[in-house]
Formats: C-alpha cells, sequence, structure tokens
C-alpha cells in the first residue's frame, strides 16, 4: 500500500517536471494538488516515510506563480507578434537578445475582422477567445444581423469556415489569410483583400547586403525562439483538436506557420528577380543558405529553403537553373536526396538519428507522425484507455524534448550589414503565398519558350 502511495506522489512530481505551466496555472490541477496534500498529510501518522513525499507536493504548491483568484484578476497583456498584421515589430529587436515570452491563454490578441465590402473592425480578446465570442464582439460593433460566421479568406479567395466552437483561430491563419464575417448566406461573396497578392518588387538588393551566414544566424536563431516557446502538450491539443481541451496552439501554430513564410519567401524573391543573372547569384544564395541550415541543424529551415526552390514557379525558370555552375547543381540534388518522401522519409529520418542536441527538426513531418497515430488508431477500447497508441504518441513528444535539451549555441558571424537590419529582415518576411501569383510572375520573368 505504502509503496503504491509514492508511485502516485512519483507520478505528480513527473507530472509536475514536463507542464509546471499548467501546474501554476490550471486551477483543477491546482485543487487536485491540494487535495492530494491533504491525503498525504493524514496518511503520513500511518506512514511516517511519507513525511518527505508531503514536502514534494508541498513545494509543488508553493511554485504556485498566483492563486487561482488571483491569476483571474492578473493583468493581461498583449504578445508583440499578436498585432493587427501578425507580423513582428521593431520591439522584436530587443526581445530577440534574450528568451521569447511563449504566448500564453491570457495574452489579448487584437485584429481586424473583414466584411463583404472590405471595411472592417479591430477587436481586442484573449487568445482562449471562442469563434462564438468573437461573433458576438464583431456583431456588436458592427451591427450585423443574426446567423453570422467567422471564417478565413486566402490570398487565393479559398474560405475556411470556423466552427462556433474552435478558439485560438488567429495564429492558425495562412500567411497573407484574413479574418472575414458574414451572414452565411453571402460566404460566397466574400474575396480577398488587394493587399494579400503580397508584394510586387523584391527584396533582393536587401539580400545581397547581407552576408549568407548572417541570415542563416538570424534565421536560426528566431526559428529556436519560435521552437522553444512551444509546449509539447500543444501537440496533442494540435491533434486532437484545442476545442476538446480548450487550449490554445499559439505558440505551435507561429513555428508551423514560419515553415510556410521561409518557403514562400525563397520562392517569391525568386520570382520576382526579373534579371537572369542576379536571379542566378540569388539561387546561389538560397542553396548556401540551406547548406548552413543543414549544417547547423536547423532542418526546418532547410527542408522550407529547399522546398522554396522546388516550387513549381521557380523549378520552371529554366534560364536560371541553366545558368548555375554545377557544384550548386550537385549539392541542390544532394539536398533533394535528403528530401525524399519514399519509404517514410526513410533518409531524412537516417539523418536526424545520427545528430544529437540542440536540433531544429523538421517540424511538419513530426505532426503528421502524430496525426497518423492518431487517426488510425482508437483511443478507447471498451472504455479503456489505449495505452500502445498513447506511447506512439509520446514518443513524438520525447522527440521534441530530445532536440531541445540542450542549449543552441552558434557563434555570431562577421556581418556586411548591421545585425539589426538583419533581425528585423528576417523577423517581417513579405511574401506571395498564392501559387497562381507566383506562376504568373514565373510566366513574367521567363516567359515559356515557343
Amino acid at each position: 500500500m505504502l509503496t503504491h502511495k509514492r508511485r502516485i506522489v512519483h507520478f505528480v512530481q513527473e507530472w509536475y517536471s514536463v507542464a509546471t505551466d499548467a501546474f501554476q496555472e490550471d486551477p483543477k490541477i491546482q485543487g487536485f494538488v491540494e487535495e492530494l496534500h491533504v491525503a498525504i498529510k493524514e496518511d503520513s501518522d500511518l506512514y511516517p516515510t511519507l513525511k518527505n513525499d508531503e514536502k514534494t507536493i508541498i513545494s509543488i504548491m508553493q511554485s504556485k506563480s498566483s492563486s487561482p483568484s488571483a491569476a483571474k484578476t492578473a493583468k493581461k497583456k498583449i504578445h508583440p507578434s499578436l498585432i493587427l498584421s501578425r507580423k513582428t515589430s521593431r520591439d522584436h529587436l530587443t526581445d530577440g537578445m534574450k528568451k521569447r515570452r511563449p504566448i500564453k491563454p491570457t495574452d489579448e490578441n487584437i485584429i481586424k475582422v473583414y466584411c463583404a465590402d472590405h471595411t472592417y473592425t479591430t477587436l481586442k480578446f484573449t487568445m482562449d477567445t471562442t469563434v462564438t465570442e468573437i461573433i458576438y464582439q464583431a456583431k456588436d460593433k458592427l451591427s450585423l444581423g443574426d446567423d453570422l460566421i467567422i471564417c478565413e479568406v486566402k490570398s487565393n479567395g479559398d474560405r475556411i469556415v470556423f466552427k462556433e466552437n474552435n478558439l485560438c483561430v488567429t495564429t492558425g491563419l495562412s500567411l497573407n489569410g484574413r479574418l472575414f464575417i458574414t451572414p452565411r448566406e453571402h460566404l460566397d461573396a466574400l474575396t480577398p483583400l488587394p493587399e494579400q497578392d503580397g508584394p510586387t518588387s523584391m527584396t533582393a538588393v536587401a539580400i545581397e547586403m547581407m552576408s549568407t551566414k548572417e541570415l542563416a544566424y538570424q534565421i536560426t536563431l528566431y526559428d529556436w525562439e519560435l521552437f522553444t516557446s512551444l509546449h509539447e502538450f500543444e501537440l496533442i491539443y494540435w491533434v486532437f483538436g484545442r476545442h476538446k481541451f480548450k487550449k490554445i496552439t499559439a505558440n505551435l501554430d507561429i513555428f508551423l506557420r514560419r515553415f510556410n513564410e521561409i518557403q514562400y519567401w525563397v520562392a517569391t524573391e525568386m520570382v520576382l528577380c526579373s534579371n537572369v543573372s542576379k536571379r542566378v547569384q540569388l539561387l546561389k544564395k538560397f542553396i548556401k543558405l540551406a547548406a548552413i541550415c543543414k549544417e547547423t541543424k536547423n532542418l526546418h529551415s532547410f527542408f522550407a529553403i529547399v522546398m522554396g526552390l522546388s516550387n513549381i514557379a521557380v523549378s520552371r525558370l529554366s534560364q536560371t537553373w541553366e545558368k548555375l555552375p554545377g557544384k550548386f547543381n550537385k549539392l541542390f540534388s544532394e539536398f533533394e536526396t535528403v528530401m525524399d518522401p519514399s519509404r517514410n522519409h526513410r533518409v531524412y529520418r537516417l539523418t536526424v538519428a545520427k545528430m544529437n542536441p540542440p536540433i531544429l527538426p523538421f517540424m511538419p513531418l513530426l505532426m503528421k507522425d502524430m496525426t497518423f497515430t492518431h487517426e488510425g488508431n482508437k483511443t478507447y477500447f471498451e472504455n479503456l484507455v489505449n495505452f500502445e497508441k498513447m506511447h506512439m504518441i509520446a514518443q513524438t513528444l520525447r522527440t521534441v524534448k530530445f532536440c531541445r535539451s540542450q542549449p543552441f549555441e552558434l557563434d555570431s558571424p562577421p556581418t556586411v550589414k548591421s545585425s539589426a537590419d538583419v533581425r528585423q529582415y528576417v523577423r517581417n518576411l513579405q511574401v506571395i503565398d498564392n501559387d497562381r501569383i507566383l506562376t504568373q510572375w514565373s510566366h513574367k520573368v521567363e516567359p515559356r519558350r515557343s
């Protein structure tokens, strides 16, 4: 009996070590720990050796940053990355020097919600606000009728309708996506804003002024900030459904979004460069950038850069690729081998298996693994938890924990341009995320050969 009791305390201690924030912020968990403390205190008269276990539980209780009542009255903050367009501001020039503060459910979000005529209202709400509450706020400010829906309108015109119990929807928007509110019967009337088409001029001149090593360094610093801000539990909420747990996945959303941002940044810069010789130089720079990312174990951006160069709008630029020196062509072919998806990304998995932390993994593949595990296996069998499925999901979480088990320590390279300018640039990338528009620009800079 004593052994079982001590195992429970050990389990709670392990739970606390991997979910410290939950113990400090969740009133239900705090209530459970308090009840456990009372039970241990009562049992310690019969089992004196439980006195030490009681001290363990007391230390966990004392670690609470605030009581449940204090948490409710805690001052809400607006996270720098959650203002209007969701692009980072110059505030991050100082934030980048220190550990990034994870986005929390009580952080306030300021964003525009558009109508069909492209008028908008600006709303402020916490990250854990549901779609139902967003509709209520917008309806009141815009004096709209009933049967309203909130949806994302993507830059290509696609519309994604959110369910009323969805929460934390803003960080899950596509790169140039916008939130719209409309009566349900008018959904088909929604069209993208002109600004969603993305930039019309390249920043290749600015990129030329930056050393490739400095670019890779600043990209990796930012990627690591984003990666270390997310909690492993966010992967579970994301796969099983945030609404089921009433938890946000904002930090994971932003890290996954970063992959698309780097990918489309590469494609955007390539197709907006009208001069073929400059385009060749830019292509060489991106291949070098991918090589440095791979060397520094930033596989997240490595994959994104190579996928950007593999975009059909870029791969069809035959005049550009023909002028690429042989050694760069060979290097790019090696990159494509690492990215080969055959046999469940076997080459990539073998490559990662040989690496020691810190590692920035190819996050979309980890999410794919978890989704496949979840959808391919029942969570319950005859009202009993399927622990085999839980062990498989836990393996992915252990992979994330392993990748972050050592600090990322990179020596700052010599820079041609101000480090602050490079830092600001990589955290505020402007991209075209509409493949149709990318292809149009591609045909403009290199028309189809007759």
